[in-house]
């Protein structure tokens, strides 16, 4: 750990991995938070999945979404990716003094719309008000209950010759985020993908044992996700750039700007490993969902480098992918 904290310990790779392992894992370490995943599940008459996340994000309003909306969709993923089917969420606010108010009911309208969508219920929450200059604007914290629907979830099923599947394009919403910050960088149709995605996993629950591992690519991007994922296993997540969906405007906004789509955050896609037997069907479940018609087969797990995300370039090169480290777009969620 450095002796102050930077941006890079929110970027979702090394940093933050470090704040995690030295600072609060000592501190509050058992094993419901030890297995680090989206979501923590949480032993019981029935099991429950828990899960909470806070919203930082700037601006506000970006093409596709707000910081409502994404909210509300976070903290939804995080308990399907842990397994669980959302039923109640709480909703936070910490609103900086002269805040308009018209803008926070139509962030507040824009999370019941996504609440009342998924067909769950906001049923507690906070509002603390501080003085201006302390926060930038509004700062939203969600935290979400469900019930577990498939324990089968963990590295420890992996198998040689498993597929990795994604639900869609990668990259969008932190290029959208980053364009809508700066928008004299370059002018285009970003769109972020800000969604419910929970229908998507639970549709993937039905494969039972032949869903191995699920996660949402959010901070740090696909790549960071799946080196995390493959990170102390006997095996690696070999990856073909000619499988991977990146829409047209992402990928000319990531070269005109030297960044890789990868890298780049997504809040309404998935990751998913699954037995090589069941991986079309697992396909064809996420193509049934609008928010999954691009999803496609990206890869597979191999031992070639265990341990390791790798990418297998246009010309068959193969690529290390490591965690994100430093900060690619601070405070794009």
């Amino acid at each position: 750990m450095d002796e102050y904290i930077t941006l890079d310990y929110g970027s979702g790779g090394r940093k933050t991995a470090s704040l995690i392992q030295e600072i609060l894992l000592p501190a509050f370490g058992n094993p419901a938070l030890n297995a680090l995943g989206d979501g923590a599940v949480i032993p019981g008459g029935e099991e429950m999945v828990f899960s909470t996340d806070s919203f930082v994000v700037s601006p506000l309003f970006f093409p596709g979404g707000d910081i409502g909306k994404l909210a509300v969709c976070g903290t939804l993923n995080d308990i399907a990716m842990a397994g669980g089917q959302p039923l109640y969420l709480s909703f936070s606010l910490i609103i900086e003094e002269g805040f308009p108010s018209d803008q926070l009911r139509r962030i507040v309208d824009s999370a019941a719309k996504e609440a009342r969508k998924a067909g769950i219920c906001i049923v507690t929450g906070d509002t603390k008000v501080v003085e201006k200059g302390c926060c930038d604007g509004l700062f939203i914290n969600t935290a979400g209950i469900g019930l577990l629907k498939t324990a089968s979830l963990g590295r420890q099923n992996l198998r040689e010759g498993d597929k990795i599947l994604v639900s869609g394009p990668v990259g969008d919403h932190g290029l959208t985020v980053l364009l809508a910050r700066h928008p004299d960088l370059l002018s285009g149709d970003l769109r972020s993908d800000c969604a419910n995605i929970a229908p998507l996993a639970q549709a993937l629950f039905s494969l039972g044992s032949d869903l191995k591992l699920l996660r949402d690519p959010t901070r740090g991007g696909a790549a960071t996700a799946l080196s995390e994922l493959a990170a102390g296993t006997p095996y690696s997540f070999e990856l073909k750039e000619n499988l991977l969906p990146i829409s047209p405007s992402t990928r000319s906004a990531c070269r005109l700007l030297g960044l890789d789509p990868l890298y780049s955050a997504n809040e309404g896609k998935l990751l998913a490993v699954v037995s090589a037997e069941k991986a079309p069907e697992a396909l064809a479940l996420l193509q049934a969902f609008p928010e999954g018609k691009e999803a496609a087969i990206i890869g597979e797990v191999t031992a070639l480098q265990p341990g390791r995300c790798l990418l297998r370039t246009f010309l068959g090169a193969i690529r290390v992918l490591q965690p994100l480290s430093g900060t690619q777009f601070p405070r794009i969620c």
